[in-house]
């Protein structure tokens, strides 16, 4: 009997810590939980295009861009065919600053401030329907797991 309860302990330890792929994030807050299907953009060439050109992202789809380092990425919609809601993340996976709606097409820079290291795009609308806000984490296997707020690994 208790070895069943270690198996069956393990074993859900495993799935929750399997739960954590580059294809998959989590956000958590106020709002409660919610889960992404991601395209990541972590190369220079893969954050130059970005989600320029799609002509529609599906609600819980979205594209996060990680950067080697901290810094002030500021983004832009040139070429961007659909409306996007931009998440500006710290190294520990804290949202610091939400812009909604960004208008397709538009040449003005949109800054997230200092101190970030990604950014995720949602679809136009989602971070107001779901009722993200500053301050919501970010677990993805993605962030320094040693500082993230919401680590991989469980027992973090």
């Amino acid at each position: 009997m208790i070895r069943l309860a270690v198996l069956l302990a393990c074993m859900g330890t495993a799935a929750i810590a399997g739960d954590c792929t580059p294809q998959r994030l989590d956000i958590r807050g106020d709002f409660g939980s919610a889960r992404f299907t991601l395209e990541l953009a972590d190369t220079n060439r893969e954050r130059a295009r970005g989600l320029m050109y799609r002509e529609s992202l599906p609600d819980n789809h979205g594209m996060l861009f990680l950067y080697p380092r901290v810094g002030r990425p500021a983004f832009w919609m040139k070429n961007t065919l659909i409306a996007l809601d931009m998440l500006f993340v710290t190294p520990t996976g804290r949202i610091q600053h939400i812009h909604e709606n960004a208008v397709p097409g538009d040449l003005t820079p949109i800054d997230g401030g200092e101190g970030i290291i990604a950014v995720l795009e949602l679809a136009g609308g989602q971070a107001h329907a779901l009722g993200l806000s500053v301050g919501s984490e970010l677990r993805h296997p993605g962030f320094d797991q040693a500082v993230a707020l919401w680590a991989c690994d469980p027992a973090q």
